[in-house]
């Protein structure tokens, strides 16, 4: 297996930030090509920063970082002939067409016209954007504008694809047209590096994951790697009247409209199924959800504002 982002402790400290706080501290990680690799975390948790320095936007502290081998110090045209990018606050150009802003976009990037035509209407067809490709950027709305970006990172020939909280804004069905298109990115072997927020969408589409906290790598490795490494690896959900205390003999019991929600390991987990089933109650078992990992490691919701000592800026 070879990596297409390799990281050794690498560093950012914002200028000006007090006490001299990092916004990314002493990360080092192996990101395997032709996966998609989540990273998620809460606002300013440092998912941008990381993004942003390995995409060359972004000078690092100290620490290393290369890019398909190349380094992001020196090696930056290298780089950007090979990646493309979605960048969490970003506006095409207003001036032109949805179609017109994919097809240039290609065509600046090498692609000659018939391969850039075929692929940006691949694309618009794919994002459901078809119906928009004569209409001015300028009078999208924000979610539109949205899509065409994704439409154009995706339509490219890169061979990492940057997208930083690329759903943001969208309603479900076109989250969902925004998922397969990267999918089908995947079956080209491309390598995606995600950050979201939405960890249904983490969970659904990446092979591994990093969970960054306050500057920090928290847990990584597969959706079962993290699972395995909480203390509770299963959820068992009972509708009905079971005492508490006797819940809380099988792991953490937490309050549900109609009945207990209990964190457990898995022989505590099926045995409880199996003792509210005997009282004719109805039960549900499976692995705990991404939520559930990432409330037990952080301490908090990942909607959770309460902001870091640092926020990136």
């Amino acid at each position: 297996m070879g990596y297409a982002i390799r990281t050794d402790h690498l560093r950012k400290v914002y200028p000006g930030a007090k006490g001299g706080s990092a916004a990314l501290e002493d990360l080092s990680l192996d990101i395997p090509d032709g996966r998609v690799y989540g990273v998620i975390g809460r606002n300013g948790a440092g998912k941008t920063t990381f993004l942003r320095i390995a995409a060359t936007q972004l000078e690092r502290s100290s620490g290393s970082a290369t890019v398909l081998g190349h380094d992001v110090a020196t090696e930056e045209r290298a780089i950007r002939a090979r990646i493309a990018c979605v960048p969490q606050e970003s506006r095409p150009l207003y001036f032109l067409n949805v179609e017109e802003v994919v097809y240039l976009y290609l065509k600046l990037r090498g692609l000659d016209p018939a391969e850039s035509r075929t692929r940006t209407k691949d694309a618009l067809d794919q994002l459901s954007l078809t119906e928009f490709r004569r209409r001015s950027v300028a009078r999208l709305s924000g979610g539109l504008r949205r899509r065409v970006l994704c439409a154009m990172v995706l339509a490219s020939d890169a061979e990492i694809l940057f997208l930083d909280e690329p759903t943001t804004g969208l309603d479900p069905i076109a989250r969902r047209e925004v998922w397969e298109a990267i999918r089908r990115a995947i079956r080209e072997r491309r390598t995606i590096l995600l950050t979201t927020h939405y960890l249904d969408e983490a969970e659904a589409l990446s092979t591994r994951l990093a969970l960054f906290e306050r500057g920090r790598l928290v847990l990584e490795g597969t959706p079962e790697d993290l699972r395995a490494r909480v203390r509770f690896p299963y959820r068992v959900t009972i509708y009905g009247s079971v005492p508490r205390a006797e819940l809380e003999s099988y792991g953490r019991v937490s309050a549900i409209e109609g009945g207990s929600l209990v964190f457990a390991r898995e022989a505590e987990s099926r045995e409880l199924a199996r003792m509210a089933l005997e009282r004719g109650l109805r039960v549900s078992l499976g692995p705990v959800s991404l939520e559930d990992i990432f409330l037990e490691v952080v301490g908090k919701s990942i909607d959770d504002e309460t902001p870091p000592p640092e926020v990136e800026s």
